[in-house]
């Protein structure tokens, strides 16, 4: 049970270490891009081109469904970034139970958006905990924990490609040896916990009373799913990437804007933007931005 491409290496490896697949269940087909045409999941296309079932039910709570899973009989179900709620008569129903593929080191991060959150925060480290689903919200016991760096370079995309092929890893070495990785599980400590809420679009507006850090982090941890933006003057710009400097000045205030655009920010720290686009324009580096849309020294950003 999985949704996005962080599932697909997960159900790629498991498929290729030998495990039979009863059927894969993702998330309905949902409106993208310009058309909102309707497109399926990534899980989607690569079971449908892998020849296995698929299942897209709006909700896992009722008979018809629980029935229908009880009619598989599986030995094991494993969820990874699946984006449904199981209810206990499914939890129930495999002989190892069901297991979770969690892109954080559990107890923090639990929720919806673990990997972006970390990076947010300007944490050095993540991992992905393979754990026992129980009702709650990841507060199944651990199974399995790896940690791995997050760089100072690092985005939200980069980190789901690292942690979706440590997961992979991670959850066949649990299932060849389920039954020894549940004998050893160990419970989580509840008071340790932390929630990783979904992101929205809210997020975007940088405070340039931050210091330097804090915004870079921001910026990192929301692309590619939502881009960090600002304004000048009445224009919007919106900023792909950006490196911590030296430079102080009033917040927001861009204090070099020739071959660099940069900006201070909070705690007298500063802030380069490297990858910038404007209204309806592409994403450029800040020089050429510069050059056909300049910017006076002095000029203070996020204001209207």
């Amino acid at each position: 049970m999985g949704t996005p491409d962080f599932a697909v290496k997960s159900l790629d490896r498991i498929v290729n270490s030998g495990h039979e697949i009863c059927a894969v269940y993702t998330q309905p087909d949902k409106p993208k891009g310009r058309g909102h045409k309707l497109m399926p999941s990534e899980v989607k296309e690569y079971a449908l081109n892998k020849g296995f079932t698929v299942y897209q039910p709006l909700s896992l709570k009722n008979e018809e469904e629980i029935s229908l899973i009880h009619g598989m009989s599986p030995d094991l179900i494993v969820v990874a970034a699946y984006g449904r709620i199981l209810p206990k008569e499914i939890l129930d129903v495999p002989k190892y139970g069901c297991i979770n593929v969690h892109a954080s080191i559990l107890p923090k991060y639990r929720g919806a958006a673990p990997i972006q959150r970390a990076v947010i925060d300007g944490e050095k480290k993540t991992g992905v905990t393979i754990m026992q689903m129980a009702e709650g919200l990841d507060t199944g016991d651990i199974l399995c924990i790896e940690e791995i760096e997050i760089t100072d370079t690092d985005t939200a995309g980069t980190m789901f490609e690292k942690l979706g092929i440590l997961g992979a890893e991670l959850v066949v070495k649990v299932i060849n040896d389920i039954e020894n990785y549940r004998l050893n599980a160990v419970a989580q400590n509840d008071g340790e916990s932390t929630y990783a809420a979904m992101l929205n679009k809210s997020m975007t507006n940088i405070d340039w009373s931050w210091d330097s850090r804090k915004i870079d982090c921001l910026i990192r941890g929301l692309n590619p799913f939502y881009i960090a933006k600002t304004t000048v003057g009445t224009s919007l710009i919106k900023i792909h990437k950006a490196v911590c400097c030296e430079g102080k000045g009033k917040f927001g205030e861009v204090i070099e804007s020739k071959k660099r655009l940069v900006v201070a920010c909070g705690k007298d720290t500063a802030l380069e933007l490297v990858m910038v686009q404007g209204e309806n324009g592409k994403t450029m580096a800040a020089a050429d931005y510069l050059r056909g849309h300049p910017i006076a020294v002095g000029t203070i950003l996020g204001e209207e």
